[in-house]
């Protein structure tokens, strides 16, 4: 079994191949696309380290095997492709939330058509699915340094970059709508109504910048509003004089404004409306909070909270 960057690679693209000789109609096209998917992802976790793919255990037996040191009466484990596709949303920010959800979407269909009677993708139609597929391909051969070209062929990457061009165009028509429908409607209410919705939003803002959203104006109303997302990448910390300061970049994932009512869901809906850059969530601990130490003074409520009280298993 290998767990390198190139053979994981060649072997997505070989099944790729396999699929594209498939009509659409064809269920196969489907399992195909779906078993290639998922060498992909685990080439791009190869990418950065083929221990990355080891099933975790106490005695690292797998994560020797990744090391080329494991035992020969040890076979090698590889984690889940659930738990492969979490990595990829974790490890890769060009490996948006939108592709995460679309790639387990195609994962169970093939599990469940591999593992029960039913026919999993005659029911999933291409039309429910291609265009995210293209899309989770297409992130994740940018993490390779790859291009769709090289991994489908001149011929279907030109199919691919169409159907993302027509599905981007209509993520832009929609948000743009949705912003001046939104844009109208506020600016068609009174100057006081305006200014007190304006004041509220930024009451809002503060309160749930404390709760760790990001603040930002809303392109419709330009009042203040505020945007969530998921952390990535390493953490880099700072020690103040009393204090310890942690910085993470996020990838924006949603959008809310309190002022007009505008919703936006998804890196790319937050991209078109100019809200797509990635931030840095700044968080405050104190070196006590941060390290998790114990006050002396309050041992026995420790104690009280972790272990059932001051008397414990040592074992």
């Amino acid at each position: 079994m290998s767990w390198e960057r190139d053979p994981l690679y060649a072997k997505a693209k070989l099944f790729f191949e396999r699929a594209f000789e498939e009509t659409r109609d064809d269920p196969k096209f489907g399992l195909w696309c779906s078993l290639g998917l998922e060498l992909l992802a685990r080439a791009a976790l190869a990418s950065i380290s083929p221990t990355l793919l080891a099933e975790p255990d106490r005695e690292h037996k797998y994560l020797l095997h990744a090391l080329n040191r494991g035992s020969e009466l040890t076979s090698r484990k590889s984690v889940g492709s659930i738990q492969v596709f979490t990595l990829c949303r974790k490890l890769f920010p060009k490996f948006t939330e939108e592709d995460f959800k679309a790639a387990l979407a195609l994962i169970n269909r093939r599990n469940e058509e591999l593992h029960s009677g039913a026919a999993a993708f005659d029911e999933y139609r291409p039309s429910q699915w291609l265009a995210s597929f293209y899309r989770a391909c297409h992130s994740l051969s940018s993490v390779l340094g790859e291009t769709l070209e090289n991994l489908f062929g001149i011929e279907e990457a030109n199919v691919a970059t169409e159907i993302l061009k027509s599905s981007l165009n209509d993520v832009n028509q929609r948000v743009k709508s949705s912003i001046g429908a939104h844009d109208k409607v506020f600016h068609n209410k009174t100057d006081e109504e305006q200014k007190a919705l304006a004041a509220k939003a930024v009451a809002l803002g503060t309160e749930l910048a404390i709760q760790r959203h990001h603040r930002v104006i809303c392109p419709a109303c330009k009042s203040v509003a505020t945007v969530q997302g998921r952390p990535f990448g390493k953490e880099h910390i700072t020690l103040g004089d009393t204090e310890i300061i942690v910085r993470q970049a996020v990838s924006p994932t949603s959008f809310s404004c309190s002022a007009c009512g505008l919703k936006l869901e998804g890196y790319a809906e937050l991209e078109v409306a100019g809200l797509g850059g990635q931030y840095t969530r700044r968080t405050t601990y104190l070196p006590e909070e941060y390290y998790g130490l114990v006050d002396p003074d309050d041992l026995d409520s420790y104690f009280e909270d972790y272990y059932g009280g001051p008397e414990y298993d040592n074992e």
